[in-house]
């Protein structure tokens, strides 16, 4: 008899969001040959012989202070347009099953548990997964909604940096798709550094920054001086709420001027707004303008708008990731994967312009192949 495939364990932390719950359904659809994989990078020819593990062998859980049950939550999704019809019903089962894995974050209001104690908790969970579900190795990925950024003088980690420390403690890797601090709290500079874990972040690039990875890099290349970059966003759901707070939208706000800055050489003039409009639900619009100087100071504007649902452009990439980072465990790379900032607006090192990072990214599929 064959041994059972290993299996691999990926924790979500805000499970019950729209992210992860599109993920969660969107690997059980195309694990039972639902629907095609489009948006995942790691399905495309260059990832084919890098050893990821399949789809059909992840098996999700996670963390979330809200109670509503993942099969609800993709009912919901239908409803906003953003999973298709029908397809709740027909992964009913992966759906509950992940469900049932889900346990209670926090620290909520009027949680007395010190720093300590929730990350004892929060680790003692994710033991407890791994063993229950026989998991060679559980991949922690941050989808939460974004926090503001914490007061340096402040005597307690944000829950961001709770959930990192737990995940080092219980020995998983761990990713930072979300702009709030993470392994990146002074705090835990020493436990990263000793962990002997890889880990990757921050701020997954989706919409919005991702068309300015690719649109900064020409200006540069053509000699094109850009004297302005300004930005609008509108939004609703989970996303639209949480960056109304004016310290989550800094928070969101700075790793998109850092693609600018780091590629241009020098952050234009111009902000980013972002306004939260509920009516919008999953989806959101950006309108960028770009005024740049041409030949003999010519005065232009190119001007973009992207329009998409945010967790239907997040959640392939959060399964990459879960993907790339497991078998970066498994081949033994330790420490930040600048190689995956292809994923991140302001990822742990490497290039700005997504062209290299994209060849970073398939320098890291050779290495997982073993190819040097």
């Amino acid at each position: 008899m064959s041994a059972p495939a290993p299996r691999t364990g990926v924790w979500f932390i805000g499970a019950r969001g729209s992210v992860a719950t599109t993920a969660i359904a969107g690997c059980a659809a195309l694990a039972a040959g639902l629907r095609p994989a489009t948006g995942m990078v790691t399905e495309t020819p260059p990832f084919a012989d890098s050893g990821l593990p399949a789809l059909a062998s992840l098996v999700f859980g996670g963390h979330d202070t809200a109670d509503c049950p993942l099969p609800k939550r993709a009912e919901a999704l239908v409803a906003g347009g953003v999973l298709p019809h029908g397809l709740p019903s027909a992964i009913g089962r992966e759906l509950a099953t992940a469900d049932a894995e889900i346990r209670p974050g926090g620290p909520l209001p009027g949680d007395t548990r010190d720093d300590e104690e929730l990350i004892a908790a929060f680790a003692a969970d994710l033991t407890d997964f791994g063993h229950r579900n026989g998991l060679t190795r559980t991949v922690v990925i941050n989808v939460a909604s974004t926090e503001p950024v914490p007061d340096p003088r402040g005597k307690r980690l944000p829950a961001s940096s709770l959930y990192a420390a737990a995940a080092l403690r219980a020995g998983c890797p761990h990713v930072n798709f979300t702009p709030s601090t993470g392994l990146r709290a002074p705090a835990l500079r020493d436990a990263v550094a000793a962990c002997g874990l890889p880990h990757a972040g921050r701020d997954g690039k989706t919409g919005q920054t991702l068309l300015r990875s690719v649109l900064a890099p020409m200006f540069t290349q053509r000699a094109l001086s850009v004297r302005a970059w300004s930005g609008t966003n509108l939004l609703g759901g989970g996303d639209g709420a949480a960056l109304a707070d004016p310290g989550a939208a800094a928070a969101k706000n700075a790793g998109k001027e850092r693609v600018l800055a780091d590629t241009l050489g020098t952050a234009p003039e111009g902000r980013v707004h972002i306004d939260d409009v509920p009516a919008l639900g999953d989806w959101k619009t950006a309108w960028d303008h770009i005024a740049f100087d041409g030949f003999l100071g010519a005065r232009m504007v190119l001007q973009t708008t992207w329009q998409g649902c945010d967790s239907a452009l997040a959640a392939p990439l959060v399964l990459d990731l879960a993907r790339l980072v497991a078998r970066a465990h498994e081949r033994g790379l330790t420490g930040p994967l600048p190689q995956l900032g292809f994923y991140f607006k302001d990822p742990d090192g490497g290039p700005a312009a997504l062209f290299e990072q994209y060849e970073a990214l398939l320098a890291l599929a050779g290495t997982l192949r073993g190819d040097r």
